[in-house]
């Protein structure tokens, strides 16, 4: 479940970078809180779920950090096994659209978040951009909330195309659509 926005990627003096998000689980926590309207309760069961995510051999976190180090937004995710929870509330959708082979050798943006102050600056691209050129997989797939925002918009601009829509997630209040894209991820000027 993933939430950004993106604009020029070179506005903003802040630098994307490998993070130990684990170590900063709480500050991440805190921007996803304020760019996704979360309460104590929902954070708590997140940063639990985050936790248990990076324990994946191969799971990727990057932060977006201010001059003096100040975490204004990142991301995470993995390869995707069909497994995983996520992966078993969305096959039934892809597989109704005829989308399920895209949950093999896939790379699933899990958390995708930037603090409002710096979205629609280019922080969102970079994260997502920065985190899929670094994967061996040829292709990603993200979930986002099922209306038209900034983050579906930013998402559409990169080459991700609606896979499901109306997907429930289990205690989620609003549907979702499931995203993928092939990568790399497209970008402004370039095919």
């Amino acid at each position: 479940m993933a939430a950004a926005s993106g604009g020029g990627p070179h506005t903003t003096g802040v630098r994307i970078g490998p993070i130990d998000l684990a170590a900063r689980v709480d500050e991440a926590l805190a921007v996803q809180a304020v760019a996704f309207g979360l309460g104590p309760e929902e954070i708590e069961v997140r940063r639990h779920i985050v936790l248990r995510h990076l324990d994946h051999p191969f799971a990727r976190a990057l932060g977006a950090l201010t001059p003096d180090g100040g975490l204004v937004g990142f991301v995470y995710g993995m390869p995707n096994e069909r497994g995983h929870w996520w992966s078993t509330v969305v096959e039934p959708h892809l597989r109704a659209t005829g989308s399920a082979g895209w949950l093999d050798d896939s790379f699933v943006i899990t958390e995708l978040h930037v603090h409002p102050e710096f979205q629609n600056r280019g922080v969102g691209r970079g994260l997502i951009t920065t985190i899929t050129d670094a994967v061996d997989q040829p292709r990603s797939i993200l979930s986002a909330i099922d209306t038209e925002s900034p983050a579906r918009g930013l998402y559409r601009s990169l080459g991700y195309r609606d896979l499901a829509r109306q997907v429930h997630f289990p205690s989620a209040p609003m549907p979702y659509a499931v995203m993928g894209a092939p990568l790399p991820l497209l970008r402004p000027g370039r095919p």
